[in-house]
């Protein structure tokens, strides 16, 4: 089959792989229905993360059951599924306390840029639903695999409640959905920080009451006149940078929560402004399994469309075009058909 393979920075390719098999009992083979380019795959892209061998891209995926292996028992050919980007058994007691992204024996997925993959610990990962869903609802469940619920962690980790405040730093796939988020969590403001039209248009739509453009000093400064001087008491950081994180701690007011989910480059913190400033901090990797039932039923009721981040649609073999419009910020998120 061909699949998504980097082999240095830049240098992304559509090349013949071999198909997935099964490798222990514990696995699932399934046929993707759809999968995509995400922002964290620029990173290495970029060579902002070391690439020392090629590597099989893609961590975000759903699609058929094709085959399992014999100790499966929650999931079985023919139906169909989502996953999550982390790999978990759902039993340890990391998951069992809502955190399966530290799973014991926790992997991150990859290869999913493809039209089969392998899942491990299918059934800890992998999430059913009960009849095949129509295509169109196809790339709002792939959104729920990652980037729905990435930002959705982003919020819950900020502690969003009904008449929150919020402030979301970062206007990506995953910031979009951190808005997206905070709307259903009951936020009644949403700041949306950000520069790009068509991204601040999507978050309007997906909820976001005010759009910030300004960046650093003067982001911070807009957000404390829109708040009269307090702050927010909800900041999602979904970028990962240094200015993104100064900017996400600078408008949580005292006492707030910095729910962070970009992957941190170049981050560093202060002790003494955390000490004094007296702000709550929660992220890392998403616990995606933790919401996946409940974010794949708000789909299927059509009380959310995530998918509609999608703005580009290419074929796999056109991959690396994708990477390429992502990179150059020509598009917010790259549904790739397989």
């Amino acid at each position: 089959m061909r699949a998504t393979v980097l082999h240095r920075p830049r240098d992304i390719r559509c090349e013949e792989v071999a198909e997935p098999k099964i490798q222990f009992p514990t696995d699932a083979i399934i046929k993707l229905s759809a999968t995509c380019i995400c922002g964290s795959d620029l990173w290495p892209y970029r060579g902002l993360n070391e690439v020392t061998a090629p590597m099989h891209m893609g961590h975000e995926y759903c699609g058929i059951v094709m085959e399992v292996g014999s100790e499966v028992r929650t999931v079985r050919p023919g139906q169909f599924v989502v996953g999550s980007f982390c790999i978990s058994d759902n039993t340890c007691p990391h998951c069992q306390f809502g955190f399966q992204s530290s799973c014991v024996h926790r992997e991150f997925m990859s290869g999913a840029q493809a039209p089969y993959a392998r899942v491990p610990l299918a059934d800890g990962t992998l999430v059913a639903t009960r009849d095949v869903p129509p295509a169109d609802l196809v790339p709002h469940f792939l959104a729920t695999s990652d980037v729905l619920g990435t930002g959705w962690y982003a919020a819950d980790a900020a502690g969003v409640r009904e008449g929150a405040t919020v402030v979301v730093v970062g206007d990506g796939a995953v910031g979009l959905m951190g808005v997206l988020a905070a709307r259903e969590l009951g936020a009644e403001r949403i700041i949306a920080m950000s520069r790009h039209e068509a991204r601040q248009e999507l978050a309007r739509g997906y909820g976001a009451t005010d759009i910030v453009a300004e960046r650093g000093d003067e982001g911070v400064a807009r957000v404390m006149e829109l708040t009269k001087g307090v702050g927010a008491e909800s900041v999602l950081e979904c970028v990962g940078t240094a200015e993104s994180m100064r900017q996400a701690l600078a408008c949580t007011r005292p006492g707030g929560t910095v729910g962070y989910v970009g992957v941190p480059h170049g981050v560093t913190l202060d002790g003494q402004q955390l000490f004094f400033g007296q702000k709550r901090m929660l992220g890392g990797p998403a616990p995606v399994r933790r919401f996946l039932p409940d974010l794949m039923d708000r789909v299927l009721k059509g009380r959310i469309k995530p998918g509609k981040v999608f703005d580009l649609e290419l074929p796999l073999a056109d991959v690396a075009e994708g990477y390429r419009a992502m990179d150059e910020r020509r598009a917010t998120k790259v549904l790739l058909k397989v």
